[in-house]
């Protein structure tokens, strides 16, 4: 595997991106009070998550520039990173899928989907690579325990380990 670089378009950018081409996309549904319950609900759990996994990144005092992993001093594996590996972006992509929510229509999560790919095929493998590079064996344990996104029951695929098997 060649080095991956991280993209150079911060994650939040990206996400605004999303909300704008949400908002141009779609006009306004008439909202049902459990549809617009549900996104005020999915966007505080996003908005919560992202902030509680930032919270932990500063209180380990490693750095939370997605542009660059490679100067993460700590590997954090607790709080919300013992439940996903990437906390902050999925708090990202929930916001985002909840503004979509809120404006109605399948249409609009399709900027969510695309965000969510994004991350996952350009954003993340950088961070995983530059992570291993760092942490080495105990990143690829910690990718055993930990899903990707989050748990579905069905088996991890550790990050970067494929050469390991």
């Amino acid at each position: 595997m060649g080095i991956v670089t991280a993209p150079r378009i911060p994650p939040p950018a990206v996400a605004a991106g999303a909300l704008l081409a949400q908002y141009l996309l779609t006009r306004p549904a008439p909202g049902g009070i459990v549809r617009r319950a549900f996104a005020v609900g999915l966007l505080g759990a996003g908005v919560t998550l992202g902030a509680l996994s930032e919270r932990r990144f500063r209180a380990a005092r490693t750095t939370v520039n997605p542009l660059h992993p490679e100067r993460g001093t700590q590997l954090v594996a607790d709080g919300p990173y013992a439940i996903s590996r990437n906390p902050m972006y999925l708090g990202l992509v929930c916001s985002v899928a909840a503004h979509g929510l809120w404006r109605g229509g399948l249409l609009a999560q399709v900027p969510t989907a695309l965000l969510a790919e994004w991350l996952d095929r350009a954003q993340i493998p950088a961070e995983e690579q530059a992570l291993r590079s760092l942490h080495g064996r105990s990143y690829v344990e910690y990718c055993r325990r930990v899903p990707r996104w989050i748990s579905s029951g069905c088996a991890n695929i550790p990050c970067g380990a494929e050469a390991d098997r």
